[in-house]
């Protein structure tokens, strides 16, 4: 099973995919946000393009358990991806995978804007892993 990683911001959405069997993530490429039809087209053309077969949305859970006003972005990008496609969209914890994924990136020797160009991608291949890893009761569904 093919699945598209989104890490949903609103000036960049970082986009990665799983392998046809979905066991490793990879790194796509990051979308910098324009319009928002023009965003959801491009997103519609890699799930086509891809043969993806579920969409795994960031969710950047608060520790207090009050929801964020970026966590509520992000539920709603998920709604409107749901009413977009005939897949399942869910929605991951994505709590530091940016942090992480910054880590991981330096880590790897990039600095600069090469790290800002790579960072959201590795922020989407995070999602994805930590979906991987989840058991199934972890994971929400969102339509």
């Amino acid at each position: 099973m093919k699945l598209l990683g989104i890490d949903f911001g609103l000036k960049r959405v970082g986009l990665a995919v799983t392998d046809p069997a979905g066991s490793m993530a990879f790194p796509l490429f990051t979308l910098t946000r324009g319009g928002r039809d023009a965003m959801f087209q491009a997103l519609l053309a890699v799930v086509a393009d891809e043969g993806i077969e579920t969409v795994v949305v960031g969710y950047p859970a608060s520790a207090g358990g009050q929801e964020s006003l970026t966590a509520r972005q992000a539920v709603n990008f998920a709604h409107s991806m749901a009413r977009r496609v005939s897949l399942p969209v869910l929605l991951m914890d994505e709590t530091l995978s940016s942090h992480a994924a910054e880590a991981d990136l330096r880590e790897a020797g990039l600095t600069g804007a090469r790290l800002a160009q790579a960072l959201d991608q590795q922020a989407a291949v995070r999602i994805l892993q930590s979906y991987l890893a989840s058991p199934e009761a972890a994971r929400e569904v969102t339509a």
